[in-house]
């Protein structure tokens, strides 16, 4: 049995599209909705936020809100640090996806001598960097920042001193760098992402299944070959990003991908993972209710959430 804490991060400041620091909050009227006391079962932390950046200038277009965006790796590695050491298990809810370079480095800075797994169920990369992105916004950059990525070769922008020291800075939270290994990665539902994303893939054999493998090989195959894969690793950290759903049902978030993954197939997915005792930190992310008329992409989210955390509480 593990004991849960909540770990709700409202931030939004690494998304390009506004409505992802409400998602907790709409995930909470679906709890409601379906009359269940989730939200009040487990103690939690809501980490202060840098939101207020979203109304001042944009000082470093190739990295969005980058100092905004260290000072939320910084609360929330400390949070997941000090939540494993004391002995619980980090559920961690987050508005976009940038903050989970954060959730790493907490993980990390509570085991810095283990290999910790990373399972991406998504259907971006998250691989740019402030020299590659197209967009400039960090939500498409944790997995780089937790390599320690520049990936220079491809670059696109040349940076000016402070992004520069600022990129350096978030790839070093913790005093570890890098926090993960790319043979450490497993990419699930990825679907959209740039060459300069692939480069890095190709360059490290970073390890994809695809949807239609998924749907060829089934959901136990795939979660034991994942498993497989990430045998060496003493930790698995789950990072959920709702668009990794197809967009008929992902409406509900800023950035929906075609071809995605069925509800079902990602609830059973998600509860086969959680049942590893290697798990140590499940994250759930980019639910954005402003572009959802019905809340239906909380209430998806929500229904996952409840039945992965059943399945902590009794393994």
């Amino acid at each position: 049995m593990r004991n849960i804490k909540i770990i709700e991060v409202n931030s939004e400041i690494g998304a390009g599209t506004r409505g992802a620091s409400l998602g907790i909050e709409a995930m909470k009227v679906a709890a409601l909705d379906f009359m269940s006391s989730f939200f009040v079962n487990f103690p939690s932390e809501k980490i202060e936020t840098e939101n207020h950046l979203l109304y001042e200038p944009i000082t470093s277009p190739y990295a969005k809100r980058i100092q905004g965006v260290n000072t939320m790796y910084e609360r929330i590695s400390q949070s997941v640090k000090e939540t494993l050491d004391s002995g619980l298990f980090p559920l961690v809810l987050a508005g976009d996806h940038s903050t989970a370079g954060g959730t790493i480095a907490g993980i990390k800075m509570a085991y810095p001598k283990d290999e910790l797994g990373v399972v991406w169920i998504d259907a971006h990369a998250d691989l740019h960097t402030p020299y590659t992105t197209p967009s400039g916004n960090m939500h498409g950059m944790p997995l780089a920042a937790s390599l320690g990525e520049d990936n220079t070769s491809c670059k696109v922008h040349n940076l000016d001193k402070e992004t520069a020291s600022l990129w350096d800075k978030l790839k070093n939270i913790g005093g570890i760098n890098p926090k993960i290994k790319p043979e450490n990665i497993v990419f699930i539902a990825l679907r959209d992402y740039e060459e300069q994303e692939k480069a890095i893939i190709k360059k490290h054999g970073i390890k994809i299944i695809t949807v239609q493998e998924v749907r060829r090989k089934g959901i136990e195959n795939v979660v034991k070959n994942t498993l497989l894969h990430l045998a060496h690793c003493e930790h698995i950290y789950v990072s959920f990003d709702v668009d990794s759903l197809d967009s008929s049902i992902s409406r509900g978030t800023g950035t929906p991908v075609s071809n995605g993954l069925k509800l079902r197939e990602a609830d059973d997915m998600i509860a086969a993972f959680v049942q590893n005792h290697k798990l140590c930190c499940l994250e759930v992310t980019e639910v954005n209710p402003t572009l959802d008329s019905e809340n239906l992409m909380a209430e998806m989210a929500f229904n996952i959430l409840q039945r992965s955390v059943n399945l902590l509480l009794v393994n």
